[in-house]
């Protein structure tokens, strides 16, 4: 073992040597371009979507790389279509009344409540009174022996939920403490309620547990809603998805006799038993629904001995396209952080390896659509891999670029333990950067980035992020940053290019990460999960097929 790491090591110093160079100005260029007007938000499914996908298949091209999407007359593309469901609400002001103690309350799309397009495939939402009740954090987990339901028939119901975990905010107890488990996401909640039958979903809205504002939650739930196309989509999804602000749900648990934040304490414990409350729900709304086909983009820069194994570099193409207004008037959501700068690195790595010596495995650049409506084009591709997952090596998703110099360390989204991290530790070390846990592992970022899909297909994978401690300002500075984009600009229109940036950390990063997927590409070892990860038993089932 020690004569391993001791050539791992001498690899690891070697490559840093011969690191190549990357271009701030190449880079500058595609993300400003990408993240421009004339590319309206690059939303799935629209004139964006055609500019976008085209731009980053031609810099695929251009760089060297062979088309790896569908087959098409006997020949590789450079898409994978990839169906989904299509939804929005197409009345301009969709009737939404909430009932409390007998007295109508109506609500305003996007002010007190953000309702989703139902994603049930129905061409029109019409709920009667449906009561409310109080579920906690609408869990249900054996193996944690917690059931926030006690046996409640729901159907019909809508129930209001708490987000996140329920042991959150004491930071200890049987969910992992501040680290979100896939219980405290917002997406488990509505499967729950759909497999119970209920009528739909409140969830509310509190800036901390939930990880964003309402400026968050509201542009990303009141525009256009996709999915993939599910066989039986009322399993999965209930008629009416939605948040409320927090002050709607004191005014509700207030007028039911309840104290809230009495009641999100019980919720904390094993005991407690859903609450009804004094208030009922209405709605009525038109709805649009489709089915159209998005897209991935696939290029491949084919391995010299053994093609057949692949290493994956991904990053969503997508963001919120042109919706609601911000105060300034703006209604294009331009995504330039988020994930302008992760297709600018994709195409800056795909140039950097065309341009070196062949590596042995195979390296796949996907651009994957759909992220921002849950993950859908990685999913999609987990699901019809265009490559087979047995013998995919790993994957390297890039969401987000370090737009404020070099950091000191680095981090990944969630703290999974796996090899893909150890190796990555093992470079930053030799380039005098350390790895530092999700400083932030309450916003369950392992749950919402494209890596993901294929974790949980027990492919090792990775979402990078650059890391919090800036050389210039250190981790005050960076925090300060970060905090500032999630308020004024995450899922905001402000989410502009701006020519203040200092890329040169994103180039650092991305000497790292050539560095792990030519170490990845060139040598015949599989990383793995860690023994004791939920995702080892599924990646080993394969194992056969890697010998």
């Amino acid at each position: 073992m020690k004569k391993m790491i001791a050539a791992l090591a001498l690899l690891s110093t070697a490559a840093l040597a011969q690191a190549p160079q990357f271009s701030t100005d190449r880079l500058t260029q595609d993300i400003r371009t990408l993240s421009s007007d004339a590319f309206e938000g690059r939303g799935p499914a629209t004139p964006g979507e055609q500019k976008t996908i085209a731009y980053i298949s031609e810099g695929m091209a251009a760089a060297g790389l062979q088309p790896a999407g569908d087959v098409e007359g006997g020949k590789r593309s450079w898409y994978q279509k990839v169906p989904l469901l299509r939804t929005s609400i197409s009345d301009a002001d969709p009737k939404l009344v909430l009932t409390v103690a007998g007295k109508a309350m109506p609500m305003t799309q996007g002010e007190q409540i953000a309702v989703r397009a139902p994603l049930t495939g129905q061409k029109h939402v019409n709920v009667n009174n449906a009561p409310l009740v109080f579920v906690g954090y609408g869990v249900t987990a054996p193996e944690r022996k917690w059931d926030d339901f006690k046996g409640l028939d729901v159907k019909g119901k809508m129930l209001v939920v708490l987000v996140n975990d329920p042991d959150f905010e004491t930071g200890n107890g049987d969910f992992g403490g501040k680290a979100m488990t896939y219980y405290g996401r917002w997406t488990y909640k509505y499967e729950e309620a759909a497999r119970r039958g209920a009528a739909g979903v409140l969830i509310v809205h509190e800036t901390d547990p939930a990880s964003y504002g309402w400026n968050t939650v509201k542009n990303s739930n009141t525009n256009t809603m996709f999915d993939i196309v599910r066989k039986h989509p009322k399993a999965s999804h209930t008629p009416v998805e939605a948040w409320i602000q927090r002050d709607q749900a004191v005014a509700i648990f207030k007028a039911s006799g309840l104290d809230f934040e009495a009641e999100k304490k019980r919720a904390q414990t094993r005991g407690f038993k859903p609450v009804p409350l004094k208030a009922s729900f209405s709605a009525d709304y038109r709805v649009d629904a489709e089915v159209i086909t998005s897209h991935n983009v696939a290029g491949i820069l084919p391995g010299a001995q053994r093609p057949d194994e692949i290493v994956v570099y991904s990053g969503h193409w997508d963001h919120l396209g042109v919706g609601q207004p911000d105060a300034r008037g703006d209604r294009i959501y331009n995504g330039a952080v988020d994930n302008a700068t992760g297709i600018a690195q994709m195409l800056e790595l795909a140039r950097t390896f065309a341009k070196g010596p062949r590596p042995q495995r195979s390296i796949l650049f996907l651009a994957v659509g759909a992220e921002e409506k849950g993950l859908l084009g990685s999913e999609y591709y987990a699901s019809n891999p265009l490559y087979p997952l047995a013998k995919t090596v790993g994957v390297i998703n890039m969401d987000g670029g370090s737009i404020a110099g070099p950091t000191r360390n680095f981090t990944i989204s969630g703290s999974a333990k796996l090899g893909l991290l150890d190796d990555l530790t093992r470079l930053a070390a030799a380039r005098n950067r350390v790895y530092s846990p999700d400083p932030n592992p309450e916003a369950g970022g392992f749950y919402r980035s494209d890596h993901f899909p294929f974790a949980k297909r027990g492919v090792p994978a990775i979402s990078f992020d650059g890391g919090n401690n800036l050389v210039e300002g250190g981790v005050a500075r960076g925090e300060e940053l970060s905090k500032a984009y999630t308020r004024d600009r995450y899922h905001q229109p402000a989410d502009e290019w701006s020519p203040d940036w200092n890329l040169a950390g994103m180039t650092a990063d991305l000497e790292l990460l050539h560095a792990l997927g030519s170490e990845l590409a060139n040598r015949r070892a599989w990383p793995n999960w860690s023994t004791d990860s939920e995702f080892r038993a599924t990646r080993d089932k394969t194992a056969a097929q890697r010998r």
